[in-house]
């Protein structure tokens, strides 16, 4: 495919509402939306493919919410502890999210994840590193060893750096060959896609504008990655940028896939709690993986209290114990404050319930009596700045108030492990966008190798998509003038309802009838004001034109945050049960019949439509790297027979160093 350069040009910004402003056109083979971690490392991908290669960013280039996963990158390298391996990693990975993964996914990412790592290193990226120079890995809540490789508590912000320096580097080979920087690969800078556009059933392009100016713009291309990250700005309070507003869930969505696993939503357990201005912004885990404690305000270790029967073998009933893990976690287990993050959020949440919260409705984070003021400025430099910064707080001569944030969506579209290929052929999604890596829980810092990995197969699949093409799809006029109507509807509404005031109503019944404890009444009553809300956003009218105009913004993200909402809502009234990000105070249980269930959100005739699908089995070889003992707690009877405890155990079967087996000698 060639570039035929741009047919319109962009003329009179402040004319921008008017019909007759013109579309500026843009042909590529593949437009990556999202420029995180996860778009960056497809571009990367599709570009060393040899295809030619649009970024649009949603802000600024550099600005991708990537930057606030702080903690470190998941992988089992075995730097800080020889005993790790993939199959661990698998391990913690399918635990955490209550066996509910696709464990293709999960199985790729654990294997994958090291190579990731160290090709970030020849790309430029410096990490922390052990006294013998290798990469220096620590622990994380749910990962049984030090596995997180970091750059102090910023290794978001490194990631993005390394893979932009990588994007540049590449621009740079391109000039030498063509003369132009951006022959092969263009980044859009504060750019929207509001529409996929359609060639059939294929995709052939994305329909948006510019943000600043309001230009519109139209980019065919035949293959389209989402990464988009999350939907946490549906919710009240959360940890997440002004840009997950859900767009490529909705997006797809629209274009015909399907997303699953959406009543599964993240509240990281540590947020900010004080002052109001800044409440719900991170608190790295990391804080807890380097010897951080939870307190309420009797001054108790209180997560010694809330240890889940499935977990108990794993971690530590007393504080002496839980202190020794850090220094001989082979013969010692570790302290609960490591536990997944839906057992520490649920813990903080009844805390606070119950009375034993702090002044500013959280609880305490110590980490100031943990170890000297200038190794916690070594450790956690980005914690220190945050807190004296925003709060006020000296972390090295006090604890911080923390309490629940949303942070994170399990759910996402339905993807082809081995591809990131949706239902809907051209389209692709990778990272938090794309659904079923993390079943019902994610552990901390499988974000980021997770969006290396599937980032990384996401362009290879894109690019092998088009090698497999008899013909290029094409965007029609009617399609473009259809994207268009919708982009322009607000500014031609007049007299109607206001965008913020929609917003703020659908945040506020987000968080209190879909926050993190859930009934039936309530979300019943939910869905009802969503629909209601549904109703009002074609009404949406702004004031003034489209340069410059914020109010224009949230009103196009509306109607992608009402449509996610609707499925999170949807999805956790029909889950009866509890498991991971999804509590259930009338379901207060896991049941192992509905780990066989996931369900699946469409949409037919402009409504969001529910429905069951199987959850797929797991492959014999990984099922037995489980103990019966274990997988009884989440597998029905019939699914259990065939497991090689059936059969007699030869002791050469047994890894007498793996922290999952029964047989193990070693503490996990």
């Amino acid at each position: 495919m060639t570039d035929p350069g741009t047919t319109t040009a962009f003329e009179a910004a402040d004319d921008a509402g008017t019909a007759d402003a013109p579309v500026t056109h843009h042909t590529y083979d593949v437009v990556v939306i999202g420029a995180g971690g996860a778009g960056l490392r497809a571009a990367i991908e599709a570009r060393l493919r040899g295809k030619r290669v649009a970024i649009i960013c949603k802000s600024l280039f550099g600005k991708a919410h990537t930057v606030m996963a702080e903690g470190g990158i998941a992988a089992s390298m075995g730097n800080a502890n020889p005993r790790d391996n993939w199959e661990v990693h698998f391990r913690d990975t399918m635990r955490g999210g209550k066996f509910l993964n696709n464990w293709r996914m999960a199985e790729l990412h654990a294997k994958e994840a090291p190579q990731r790592v160290w090709e970030l290193e020849t790309y430029g990226a410096l990490f922390d590193r052990t006294p013998d120079g290798k990469i220096s890995q620590r622990n994380f809540g749910g990962h049984n060893f030090p596995r997180l490789a970091h750059v102090g508590d910023r290794t978001g912000l490194e990631l993005i750096r390394t893979l932009q320096q990588k994007i540049v580097s590449l621009q740079q080979e391109d000039f030498k060959r063509t003369g132009d920087y951006e022959s092969d690969l263009a980044v859009f800078h504060e750019y929207t896609v509001t529409e996929l556009l359609k060639d059939g059933e294929r995709i052939a392009g994305a329909f948006g504008y510019r943000r600043p100016t309001g230009e519109l713009v139209c980019f065919h291309a035949a293959a389209v990655v989402l990464a988009t990250g999350g939907v946490g700005k549906s919710f009240k309070v959360t940890s997440n940028s002004w840009e997950y507003t859900g767009d490529g869930h909705a997006l797809a969505m629209r274009a015909g896939a399907k997303l699953l696993n959406m009543e599964f939503v993240q509240f990281h357990p540590t947020g900010m709690v004080w002052p109001p201005s800044v409440k719900g912004i991170l608190v790295t885990e990391s804080v807890r993986g380097d010897g951080g404690v939870l307190k309420n305000s009797d001054g108790v270790r209180f997560m010694f209290n809330y240890i889940p029967e499935v977990f108990r073998e794993q971690y530590a009933t007393s504080e002496d114990e839980g202190d020794r893990w850090y220094t001989d976690a082979d013969n010692n287990r570790r302290p609960p404050e490591l536990l997944p993050r839906d057992e520490v959020a649920r813990a903080i949440n009844n805390e606070v319930k119950e009375g034993r919260g702090s002044p500013a409705g959280g609880v305490y984070l110590d980490v100031s009596s943990r170890m000297p003021a200038a190794e916690i400025t070594r450790r956690l430099p980005s914690m220190y700045h945050q807190f004296k910064e925003l709060a006020d707080v000296d972390i090295t001569a006090g604890p911080m108030e923390v309490g629940p944030t949303c942070h994170y969506v399990m759910g996402g579209v339905e993807v082809d492990p081995d591809t990131a290929a949706s239902a809907v052929p051209g389209l692709f999604a990778a990272g938090e966008v794309a659904g079923g890596m993390h079943g019902s829980n994610r552990l901390g810092g499988n974000s980021l190798s997770d969006l290396l990995v599937f980032g990384c197969r996401a362009g290879a699949g894109a690019a092998a998509y088009l090698d497999g093409l008899a013909e290029v799809p094409s965007v029609s006029d009617a399609s473009v003038a259809s994207a268009r109507e919708d982009v322009e509807r607000p500014i031609h509404n007049s007299g109607g309802e206001n965008a913020y005031t929609v917003h703020q109503e659908l945040q506020q019944t987000m968080n209190d009838l879909v926050g993190i404890i859930r009934k039936a009444d309530e979300m019943e009553l939910a869905l009802k004001k969503l629909h209601e809300l549904r109703d009002r956003i074609p009404r949406v009218a702004v004031d003034g034109r489209r340069a410059y105009n914020p109010g224009w913004h949230l009103a196009l993200d509306l109607r992608n945050m009402l449509m996610v909402s609707e499925c999170i809502a949807m999805a956790a009234l029909e889950r009866q049960e509890s498991r991971g990000g999804h509590t259930r105070d009338d379901y207060p249980t896991m049941d192992e019949n509905w780990r066989r269930e996931l369900l699946v959100c469409s949409l037919r005739d402009g409504e969001v439509q529910l429905e069951h699908q199987g959850q797929p089995s797991m492959r014999e070889d990984l099922f037995d790297l489980f103990e019966m003992d274990e997988l009884k707690k989440y597998y029905t009877g019939d699914e259990l027979g065939g497991h090689r405890s059936d059969a007699p155990v030869r002791k050469d079967e047994v890894n007498a160093d793996d922290p999952g087996s029964e047989h193990s000698g070693g503490g996990a």
